[in-house]
């Protein structure tokens, strides 16, 4: 009876052996809870014992190599333990550079925790696997790497409303698989890098509230999967690229609050798949081009404070879709057209201009 005993004890131990995570990974994990604190949802309770690969919450595992792939730690979620708890997460700490010894890590999520600062470990650009780098919603602070560009893999980098400051490092241009960027509501400062348009895959480009000086790259316009590109509240100027209004994908553009001059591009407003135009709070000026057509279809169009003159165009009347129209605070004049959008808008879309007359305003 003794040999089966030792047979089996043999092979209880090679298949926990097997089962166990990298020895490495659990003390870069153990490293980077201690130190993260979490005082309300206890999701650092379920991190012991020796299998980090089973039952530690927010992390997978490689099923063959048994190394860790991804850590999912957000504050803001529909998970269980959120739900159950009836309020969001809050985490105070920072990033633990032995976050880095993670080398197959695919997927870095630690979003929306609040609380979480101190800088993002420059080591982190060594994570040649990594695809999705999250960290929304904290108050990381210091500078973006300067080699972020050696993540080749990085479809995802989210640094949004955090304390981030400096400039775009020039090797962000190098994130050549790169879908998704936001690094909005931080304090990056300088200019936007004029050959961002090298980032061919990107989808949505999301720089709003910071800044950001100099002005809008032409490069922009040979992004051909841009579909999203919001660069509002910072303080770019001169004028806005007359090829941003020749991108076929572009359907949402935000460049308001910030010192652009110059004239609107007439092929912003007869780019028929533009549907989310804000150029507001700007210093435009001349007329707004009279290029409207029935294939027009805004969502949202608005021109508000900035410095246009002339008439409210005609073919506005002739779109397929206005939804909402701001022209307020310019100085237009004339009559308001009749007709859709028109019937529908109230007095505050045309206030604060110099002779507009017509419903809803005064009559002619």
């Amino acid at each position: 009876m003794a040999l089966p005993l030792i047979l089996l004890t043999v092979f209880l131990a090679v298949i926990s052996g097997v089962s166990a995570c990298s020895p490495s990974d659990k003390a870069a994990l153990l490293a980077l809870k201690s130190s993260l604190n979490e005082p309300y949802l206890g999701i650092f309770a379920s991190w012991t014992g020796d299998n980090c690969c089973t039952n530690w919450y927010g992390l997978s595992c490689d099923p063959t190599t048994r190394r860790v792939t991804d850590i999912s730690l957000r504050g803001e979620s529909e998970d269980p333990i959120l739900v159950k708890a009836g309020r969001s997460g809050y985490m105070t700490g920072s990033i633990n550079p032995a976050i880095c010894q993670l080398d197959t890590l695919s997927t870095l999520v630690i979003a929306d925790w609040k609380g979480i600062s101190g800088q993002l470990p420059s080591c982190i650009t060594s994570l040649a696997s990594l695809r999705v780098l999250d960290l929304v919603g904290n108050k990381i602070s210091g500078k973006i790497p300067d080699d972020i560009g050696n993540l080749q893999k990085l479809t995802v980098l989210n640094l949004a409303d955090n304390a981030v400051s400096g400039e775009i490092p020039s090797s962000l241009v190098r994130l050549s698989s790169l879908k998704h960027l936001d690094l909005s509501n931080n304090r990056l400062s300088g200019k936007i890098p004029a050959d961002f348009g090298n980032l061919k895959m990107l989808s949505r480009a999301l720089l709003r509230g910071n800044k950001l000086t100099g002005s809008i790259p032409d490069s922009i316009g040979n992004m051909y999967r841009l579909a999203d590109l919001d660069l509002s509240m910072n303080q770019i100027s001169g004028p806005i690229p007359d090829i941003l209004g020749k991108m076929l994908v572009l359907s949402t553009l935000n460049l308001d609050s910030n010192l652009l001059s110059g004239k609107i591009p007439s092929t912003l407003l007869s780019n028929t798949g533009m549907g989310i135009l804000n150029l507001s709070r700007n210093a435009l000026e001349g007329n707004i081009p009279d290029v409207f057509g029935s294939k027009s279809y805004f969502m949202a169009l608005d021109l508000s404070y900035n410095n246009l003159k002339g008439p409210i165009p005609g073919t506005l009347s002739s779109s397929a879709y206005i939804g909402h129209l701001d022209l307020s605070h310019n100085h237009l004049c004339g009559p308001i057209p009749v007709g859709s959008p028109f019937d529908h808008l109230e007095a505050s879309s045309f206030d604060s201009n110099d002779c507009l007359c017509g419903n809803p305003l005064r009559t002619c």
